[in-house]
């Protein structure tokens, strides 16, 4: 699949030819990165931090939390690739300082070795110094320390004049189980079409900034259909993963859902785009899409606004939202409009009573001492902390994506209780 790029030098997004001449200014990262979101993980790379005259960690830190990105750039150290793990980088990209010492001491699956080549041969140092080694040498050499690789061949890097298939597909094969990325010249949607098909994802800066590819067609590249029509069943599930409904899509629908970030489906009754809730209201924000594993079928993630999917009213087309989800709706509705004698409602205008209570369910859960009866005191817990949290203004998402943020952490804090905490 593909994975778009941010090269950041000087607080800009620029691209290169060659690793040298700066051919493009495209300006402010941030926008770029909201661009590129929903079709997965980003490259962002620190350019000035590869070459040892700066650093672009402010900005980067800021892109960590719009998307979901692998970061690379002059990370030479355990403490570098440690903080850049605990602040949210999906992966962390090693050029020079991929040794074996050093990667051993890191989350395998989290890490990516960069091999940059030039004519077959690694360079080293920002690309400017060449080396004896080849790259299936230092493939055989890392790969049992890494979970992936990113392979650039730098003498086609930025020219735009094509993947070499032939390299790909070895580099492939020698990196057998480690994910391979590469990058380096590619040209349109027929690289990465080619490039997955051998086993690999591409890694993509110059023709996505110059309009020779658009990020549709680069995501859609490898995607096939058994249908008659063309079209990709398409899977849309809320931000909690629940399945909400089965559409259609095809290269024109996905266009237009990336550029206005909303769920857009083709319809098959009407043969055109079907923008959902154009009518209804009920609009979705359009957070990601994923292709399967067979290339011939998508997961389209939203944020469903409204009543719901379905045309029924339903919150998805196969009934109504249960468990947590359905708890923030109704704490949510009665936020809103409370009918007389709203226990919700009393909380929201009693703020120490909500405080009190959720203190009291809290000790009455470390009490407890069957499944059962941790069950019911646990979501007692949880629908006052929620009543709580929704009150301040956050959200059922908001908390799912701090917990997956804290999850990427490396470093552990001790969790000690607080001074009198239990006073």
């Amino acid at each position: 699949m593909i994975v778009p790029s941010i090269d950041i030098m000087d607080g800009q997004a620029v691209q290169l030819i060659g690793g040298r001449e700066k051919v493009i200014d495209a300006g402010d990262p941030r926008p770029i990165a909201e661009r590129f979101a929903p079709v997965g993980e980003i490259a962002v790379i620190d350019l000035d931090a590869a070459l040892g005259r700066g650093s672009n960690a402010e900005i980067i830190e800021e892109l960590c939390r719009i998307a979901q990105c692998r970061v690379g750039g002059g990370i030479r150290d355990e403490e570098t690739a440690v903080r850049w793990l605990d602040m949210g980088a999906r992966k962390i990209i090693l050029g020079t300082a991929a040794s074996a010492d050093l990667l051993s001491k890191l989350p395998r699956e989290r890490v990516i070795a960069a091999l940059d080549a030039r004519n077959d041969r690694v360079v080293v140092e920002g690309w400017t110094k060449e080396t004896t080694a080849r790259v299936e040498d230092r493939i055989e050499e890392l790969k049992r320390f890494v979970g992936g690789f990113l392979v650039t061949f730098v003498e086609r890097e930025g020219r735009m004049g094509g993947l070499p298939a032939d390299r790909v597909e070895e580099v492939v094969r020698r990196a057998a189980g480690c994910r391979m990325t590469v990058a380096g010249g590619v040209r349109g949607a027929t690289d990465v079409e080619m490039a997955d098909r051998a086993g690999a994802d591409v890694q993509v800066g110059m023709s996505l900034y110059t309009g020779a590819m658009g990020l549709a067609e680069g995501f859609c590249a490898p995607l096939r259909s058994d249908r008659a029509d063309g079209l990709w069943p398409t899977v849309v599930v809320d931000e909690h993963g629940a399945a909400l409904g089965l559409v259609y899509s095809n290269l024109e629908s996905v266009r237009a859902a990336i550029e206005e970030r909303r769920g857009v489906y083709w319809s098959r009754s009407r043969g055109r785009l079907w923008r959902k809730g154009e009518e209804s209201g009920n609009t979705q924000r359009l957070l990601r899409m994923d292709a399967d594993c067979d290339r011939d079928a998508l997961r389209f993630t939203v944020r469903q606004e409204g009543s719901g999917f379905c045309h029924t009213g339903t919150r998805s087309c196969f009934g109504e939202a249960t468990g947590l989800v359905q708890l923030e709706q109704r704490i949510r509705s009665r936020l809103a409009s409370a009918p007389a004698g709203s226990y919700v409602r009393r909380l929201l205008d009693d703020p120490a009573l909500l405080r009190t209570k959720l203190i009291e369910e809290c000790g009455e859960l470390m009490q407890t001492v069957t499944p059962d009866e941790a069950a019911q005191e646990a979501a007692d817990v949880v629908f006052f902390a929620l009543t709580a949290a929704i009150q301040r203004g956050t959200s059922l998402e908001a908390i799912e994506a701090e917990l997956d943020r804290r999850a990427l952490g490396v470093t552990r804090r001790r969790g000690d209780a607080k001074p009198g905490a239990g006073a």
